[in-house]
């Protein structure tokens, strides 16, 4: 049970107790759990009387919130849950709603890595990264298109074992965007491999990425040889520095 004492338009506050704050929660319209907003998608009603997705939580007006995950948004849908939320039959919900959260995030996903190259957190070319992973510093995630061939990932693979031994599942790969998406988001031609070293933008850039692949129902992504859980948790932060 999650102590709650004050509502704000959107939900309760949490009081985390004597020197820790206090915080929001907000209640799953569909599950009825209550959950931090960096768990949730907040949705409002806009003027036409639509629902949209509001990724950043930021829109005016009231929120409904569903837990961040496909399953629960296409239960709202289903089961009209944003008419009760909103109380008025006057909603407008397209069928696709959830899809439209899939593309948001995955648009954010593009946009959190055109910020971390901004920033000079990506390396990009084969060499280059092979360069960067076998390197001092080492590398916080390596990235592929979803399209890259398997001699070339491989490849990578065995550099990333060579430099962090059984380490290698501390490093996140990162393969939900394609060659065309790469190039998007990186202003160049023909991005097949990059990585993302440690800095300011890469933090933003990771947890943009588990927001979209816990979305998805893909939180446990995998490589050839290791699971990537420890690795997104190796960079768990909230991302406010690329809001």
């Amino acid at each position: 049970m999650i102590a709650q004492d004050e509502e704000t338009e959107d939900g309760p506050i949490l009081d985390r107790g004597p020197g820790r704050g206090r915080e929001p929660v907000r209640t799953c319209i569909v599950t009825r759990e209550a959950l931090l907003p960096k768990k949730m998608i907040r949705f409002v009603r806009g003027p036409d009387g639509r629902v949209v997705p509001d990724l950043r939580a930021r829109l005016p007006g009231r929120g409904a919130w569903v837990s961040a995950n496909r399953a629960s948004v296409e239960a709202a849908v289903k089961r009209r849950a944003f008419n009760r939320a909103f109380k008025t039959a006057e909603v407008k919900v397209d069928p696709d709603l959830a899809d439209q959260v899939a593309e948001g995030l995955r648009t954010d996903l593009r946009q959190a890595l055109a910020l971390a190259n901004k920033a000079g957190c990506v390396v990009t070319g084969f060499g280059k990264v092979e360069s960067a992973i076998l390197g001092s510093e080492g590398v916080a995630a390596l990235i592929h298109a979803s399209d890259a061939m398997p001699d070339g990932r491989r490849k990578l693979a065995a550099a990333l074992r060579r430099r962090y031994g059984d380490a290698i599942s501390r490093i996140p790969v990162v393969d939900d965007l394609s060659n065309a998406e790469l190039d998007m988001a990186l202003g160049r031609d023909h991005v097949i491999h990059a990585a993302l070293i440690a800095g300011a933008g890469t933090t933003g850039c990771l947890a943009r990425w588990r927001r979209f692949r816990t979305f998805e129902g893909m939180a446990s992504a995998s490589r050839e040889d290791a699971p990537l859980d420890a690795g997104a948790a190796a960079f768990d932060s909230h991302d406010d520095d690329m809001s």
